[in-house]
C-alpha cells in the first residue's frame, strides 16, 4: 500500500470505524482505565532503532499516559528473549522474527507472545569485508561470482536465528543465487560485537542495524553492499514485544506504553533537529555507546558505502512517518513465518493468518492510535515487491513460502 493511500485511510472508515466512540474522543487519555502497572522495564539492544523507546523515557512522553518507562540495556537478543519469557522484562525493543520464533517454539522456549506496535522501518544493511572488496566484490552479484570461482569457507553473521537480520541476509544471499546454508556458513553475533569480529577475520559479511554498518566503514574494515531498504522498501524491523501473559494482566499498561512510544516516534520524525537530538542522546554509553556523528549520518539518510558512493536516501530509518511505521500489519508477521518455513525452522505450514492475528495486537494498537491521534490504515495487510521482483501480499502464504527456488527442502 502506498503511503498516500495510507493517509487517505485516516478517516472514519475502515479500521477506524470499529474503534468505539469513547476511545476516539480520547477517554483513556483523559484518565479512565488507568495503567495497572506504573513502572515498566523495557529491554533494548544498542542499536539506533531503539531510539523511540529511549526517547519515550528521556523526553517523558510516558508521563502523559501515567507510566514510567525504564529502558534496560541488554547484551544479546537471546538475553532479551529469556528475560521477556521469564518476566524480568515487561516488554522490549525486539526483532520481529524473534517474537514469532518464540510463539512458534522455534527460537527457544515456546510461549505465547504479543507485538504491540512496529518500532521502525528500514535502516539495516549488508556489510561485506574489505578483504572481499580487494578480490573485486562490490555487490551481491560479484560476491556470487567469487564464491562460484574461488572455493573456500565464506562466513556471514546475523544477530538471532529467527530474527530480522537472519531473514534479510538469507533472502539477500538467495536473491543472488547463494544458498545461505549450502554455499556459505551462517553464524550468530550480537550487534555491538559485529565490527570487532569482522576486524579479526571471523566473518566475510554481516547484516545488522545501525550504527554498526557505518562504524565498519569508518573503521575501514567493511563496506555497504546494500541497505535493507534496497531489499524491501519500508520493511518491518523492530517491534515493541511482550508476552501475551503481560498483555492479559496489564492491558491498560500495554496501551499506555504503546501510546508513549508512538508519540516518541512521531517526535523523532518531525524534524532534522529532533533526529540530531535523538542521535546525541542515544550515543551515550548508557544506550548505544557509539560516536554521535556515526549515528547521526544514517539517521539523517546521509549514506556513504565506503567504496566511493555517497547518496541521500529518502528511505532511511523511520520511526513514525505519518503513523505508517507503527501499525503492526498482519502481513508483516506472516512474512517472517513464511521465511521460517522456507529455511526449515518451521517444519510445516502454520495457519499464517490465525497466528498473526493472535500475536499482533491490533486491538491494543488501535486504542493507542486513538489516544495519540495516529491515523489507521484501511487494511491490516500490505503488499511489497522485494529485491528479486517477487511480490508479497499475504493472500497465499503457504504457496509463497514454497515458491522459492533456494530453500531448505
Amino acid at each position: 500500500m502506498k503511503k498516500r493511500d495510507f493517509l487517505k485511510a485516516a478517516t472514519a472508515s475502515g479500521l477506524m470505524s470499529i474503534v468505539p466512540e469513547s476511545v476516539r474522543v480520547g477517554a483513556w487519555a483523559a484518565g479512565s482505565d488507568a495503567p495497572e502497572k506504573k513502572e515498566v522495564k523495557i529491554g533494548f539492544i544498542p542499536l539506533t532503532d531503539c531510539s523511540s523507546v529511549v526517547m519515550a523515557a528521556v523526553m517523558e512522553f510516558d508521563k502523559k499516559y501515567g507510566i514510567k518507562i525504564v529502558p534496560s540495556k541488554e547484551a544479546s537478543w537471546a538475553a532479551v528473549r529469556d528475560k521477556l519469557v521469564n518476566g524480568e522484562l515487561d516488554a522490549a525493543h525486539v526483532l520481529y522474527g524473534l517474537i514469532y520464533g518464540v510463539q512458534m517454539g522455534v527460537g527457544g522456549p515456546k510461549k505465547d507472545m504479543n507485538i504491540l506496535m512496529n518500532l521502525n522501518h528500514n535502516g539495516q544493511a549488508f556489510t561485506l569485508s574489505r578483504k572481499l572488496y580487494d578480490k573485486g566484490v562490490t555487490d551481491g552479484s560479484s560476491l556470487s561470482n567469487l564464491i562460484k570461482k574461488e572455493k573456500g569457507e565464506y562466513t556471514f553473521a546475523q544477530t538471532f536465528p529467527t530474527g530480522t537480520h537472519a531473514m534479510w541476509i538469507y533472502y539477500w544471499l538467495a536473491a543472488h543465487g547463494i544458498h545461505p546454508f549450502n554455499d556459505v556458513k551462517a553464524i550468530v553475533v550480537p550487534p555491538p560485537q559485529m565490527v570487532a569480529n569482522m576486524r579479526v577475520g571471523n566473518m566475510d559479511g554481516f547484516c545488522v542495524g545501525e550504527p554498526w554498518n557505518y562504524r565498519a566503514i569508518v573503521d575501514k574494515i567493511g563496506f555497504t553492499a546494500n541497505t535493507t531498504q534496497d531489499l524491501w522498501k519500508d520493511h518491518p524491523e523492530k517491534t515493541l514485544g511482550c508476552t501475551a501473559e503481560f498483555t492479559e494482566k496489564y492491558p491498560n499498561t500495554a496501551r499506555a506504553m504503546t501510546a508513549a512510544i508512538i508519540d516518541a516516534g512521531r517526535w523523532i520524525d518531525s524534524s532534522i533537529s529532533n533526529r540530531q537530538k535523538t542521535a546525541e542522546v542515544v550515543s551515550d554509553k548508557s544506550y548505544v555507546n557509539a560516536d554521535k556523528e556515526i549515528i547521526t549520518a544514517r539517521m539523517l539518510g546521509r549514506y556513504d558505502n565506503g567504496i566511493g558512493k555517497v547518496w541521500d536516501d529518502k528511505d532511511h530509518m523511520k520511526f513514525y512517518n505519518d503513523g505508517y511505521v507503527t501499525f503492526p500489519f498482519l502481513s508483516d508477521g506472516m512474512w517472517f513465518m513464511t521465511q521460517h518455513r522456507r529455511w526449515g525452522l518451521l517444519k510445516e505450514d502454520p495457519d499464517y493468518l490465525a497466528v498473526a492475528k493472535k500475536v499482533n495486537r491490533i486491538d491494543i494498537y488501535k486504542d493507542a492510535a486513538a489516544m495519540t491521534k495516529t491515523p489507521l490504515p484501511k487494511d491490516a495487510m500490505r503488499t511489497a515487491r522485494l529485491m528479486d521482483g517477487v511480490v508479497w501480499d499475504g493472500r497465499d502464504a503457504k504457496k509463497y513460502a514454497s515458491s522459492f527456488k533456494l530453500k531448505v527442502a
